[in-house]
């Protein structure tokens, strides 16, 4: 038995610039944390007594007699590029909802390579990790994403990432005073708007216009560094919301379906009972908004807000993990299908 935990993420800055027809030709950078909301895999190599070969519980229940007819794509992907050919069962357990904002998909992805590789006996990097699911999601998977949610949500931690143009990419964990980490947490408010929505296609719009966008996404590159001096200094930690206000205008501006009508009037009210500044999370269209709100205001927010979920949350450091790990006996699982058959 296997189960394999990955954090879900919260990215501030540089969303967008994580983009390949970006950062191949200007490197990019993201500004992310990761939280203590989590996706879980509980997975195990199914014993052959039953109809099925393979049992899948995620939105769907799958019971498959071949591999190919998997349908969630992610499982399929990784079962077919590692070469497991037994029946496996497959439970997934999230904290939060999927397509979301919350980069869910890649904490999926990663949940999925790291139990699957241990249930063959590899034991990989985080590294390695956060390559192989940008690997799946975007060769194998065609998918409009960046490279930022793999890596945050293999890695964990408060980091600044920089992405070479070449696609390599250096982890820097910011170093922030406990008690100024604590100030700014204390700071931060997450809602759901009840919205779920297909990153990928919005994504793709993003990446069409990349090329119209140079302004917008310089400048969005460059709060990466303003947010990090803040957050790093002694000045006004406002003035970080100030900078979320910033990007989420620039953000907006770079597809018409990252704000829905909805989105706005949200973004408006937050606004209007005291919070500095904020934005959606991830490609946008809908999902999880978070806010830069003063301690003094946060009742007010909650109750301009009361509408949506308010989700409180903490920072979190472990990155992906197995946090369950039985290993399969190979040999025994062999003589229960001889005898079996």
């Amino acid at each position: 038995m296997i189960i394999s935990r990955t954090p879900f993420r919260v990215s501030f800055f540089g969303g967008g610039t994580d983009y390949e027809p970006w950062f191949r030709e200007h490197g990019g950078a993201v500004l992310t944390t990761s939280i203590d909301k989590y996706c879980y895999l509980n997975c195990r190599f199914l014993p052959p007594f039953f109809d099925h070969k393979s049992r899948l519980v995620w939105s769907e229940i799958e019971c498959v007699t071949e591999r190919s007819k998997i349908r969630h794509p992610v499982i399929r992907a990784v079962l077919e590029m590692l070469q497991i050919e037994d029946g496996v069962e497959i439970h997934h357990n999230a904290d939060l909802p999927a397509r979301s904002g919350l980069g869910s998909s890649s904490s999926f992805t990663n949940a999925m390579l790291l139990a699957g590789n241990a249930l063959i006996g590899n034991m990989i990097s985080k590294r390695e990790l956060a390559e192989t699911a940008i690997y799946v999601e975007r060769e194998l998977l065609h998918e409009n994403v960046g490279v930022q949610d793999q890596i945050q949500t293999a890695f964990g931690g408060f980091n600044k990432i920089l992405i070479a143009p070449d696609g390599g990419f250096t982890i820097e964990p910011l170093v922030v005073p406990r008690a100024r980490l604590a100030s700014f947490h204390e700071h931060l408010m997450l809602f759901f708007t009840g919205v779920s929505r297909n990153a990928s296609e919005i994504a793709g719009e993003q990446i069409a216009s990349i090329g119209k966008k140079q302004t917008e996404l310089h400048a969005m590159r460059s709060l990466v560094d303003e947010g990090e001096r803040v957050l790093t200094g002694n000045g006004d930690l406002a003035d970080f919301g100030r900078l979320l206000h910033e990007s989420w205008q620039l953000k907006r501006g770079l597809s018409a379906k990252i704000a829905p009508a909805f989105v706005d009037d949200v973004y408006v009210a937050a606004r209007g009972a005291g919070a500095l500044g904020g934005k959606l999370l991830g490609a946008g269209g809908g999902g999880f908004m978070l806010f830069w709100v003063p301690p003094d205001r946060r009742q007010r927010v909650l109750a301009e807000l009361a509408d949506l979920v308010h989700v409180p949350f903490a920072f979190e450091t472990g990155g992906a993990q197995l946090i369950y790990y039985d290993a399969p006996d190979i040999a025994r699982r062999s003589r229960v299908r001889t005898a079996v058959a």
